[in-house]
C-alpha cells in the first residue's frame, strides 16, 4: 500500500514537472516568437528608415546642384555686366564729345580755306598758324577717344551700308557704282563694335542716260539671246 501510494506521489511528481517544462517550454516559443517579431520589426523600420534618408539624400542633392547652376549664372550674368562697363561705360562721355570732335573739324575746315584763298600775306602766316594749332589738338584728341574705344566710321567711296550710314540725299553720279558714299555731310563713330553716331551721307545714284543705256544694253542683250535660241531651234529642226 505504501508503495503503491509512493508509485502515485512519484508518478504525480513527474506529470507536474513535465507540465513544468511543457509550460516554460511554451513561454520560450512565444518570448521567441515576440523576439522574432520585434526584430523584424526592426529590420522593417531600418529599412525605410534607410529609405527615408536616401530621398531626402537624393532632394538636399537635387537643391545643391540648382543652387549651383543658379550661382554659376548670376557670376556668368556679373562677369558680363563687367565686360559691359567696362566696354561701354563712356557711352554718354563719348557722345557728349562728338559735338566737339564736329566743331575742331569744321574749324580746321574753314581755317584750311582761308588760308588757301585770297587773304592779305599779312593775315596767311597766322591763319597758317591756327590751322597748325587746330590740326594738333584734333589729332591728340583722336588719340585719346581712341583709347577708349571711339573710332571714325569710314564712309567716303565706301559702298552705302544702312547700319553705318544715314543717307541724307542721292547724287547722280557716272564716275562711281550706284550706291557709293559721295559726300560726308556729319562723321560717324563707332564705341568698340556698337555704332554710337552713324554718319550722314550722300550716295551715288545712276544718271538718266545710265539709266536708258542700261535699258537699251539690256534690251539689246534679250534680242541677242532671242536670236542665238531662234537659231538653235532651226538647226535642231533640220
Amino acid at each position: 500500500m505504501k508503495k503503491r501510494k509512493k508509485e502515485d506521489f512519484i508518478e504525480n511528481g513527474t506529470d507536474k514537472v513535465a507540465g513544468i517544462e511543457d509550460a516554460e517550454n511554451q513561454d520560450s516559443a512565444e518570448a521567441e516568437k515576440k523576439v522574432g517579431t520585434t526584430r523584424d520589426q526592426d529590420a522593417e523600420a531600418e529599412v525605410l528608415q534607410g529609405k527615408n534618408l536616401e530621398e531626402e539624400l537624393n532632394d538636399q542633392k537635387d537643391k545643391y546642384l540648382r543652387l549651383y547652376a543658379e550661382f554659376e549664372n548670376y557670376k556668368k550674368r556679373v562677369a558680363k555686366d563687367k565686360e559691359e562697363l567696362v566696354r561701354y561705360g563712356n557711352e554718354s562721355l563719348l557722345y557728349e564729345l562728338m559735338p566737339v570732335l564736329d566743331n575742331l573739324e569744321m574749324a580746321l575746315k574753314h581755317a584750311s580755306n582761308d588760308v588757301n584763298g585770297d587773304t592779305s600775306a599779312e593775315y596767311q602766316p597766322r591763319m597758317a598758324g591756327l590751322v597748325q594749332g587746330v590740326e594738333i589738338t584734333l589729332r591728340e584728341f583722336l588719340k585719346v577717344i581712341d583709347k577708349f574705344g571711339l573710332t571714325p566710321i569710314i564712309a567716303i567711296n565706301r559702298i552705302f551700308d544702312p547700319s553705318l550710314h544715314h543717307a541724307m540725299t542721292q547724287v547722280e553720279r557716272d564716275d562711281v557704282d550706284e550706291h557709293t558714299v559721295v559726300e560726308e555731310f556729319r562723321k560717324g563713330y563707332m564705341l568698340r563694335d556698337k555704332v554710337l553716331r552713324p554718319s550722314l551721307v550722300a550716295v551715288s545714284k545712276k544718271t538718266e542716260d545710265s539709266i536708258q543705256e542700261s535699258e537699251v544694253r539690256s534690251q539689246k542683250s534679250e534680242v541677242e539671246e532671242e536670236k542665238e535660241n531662234t537659231e538653235e531651234n532651226i538647226e535642231e529642226e533640220m
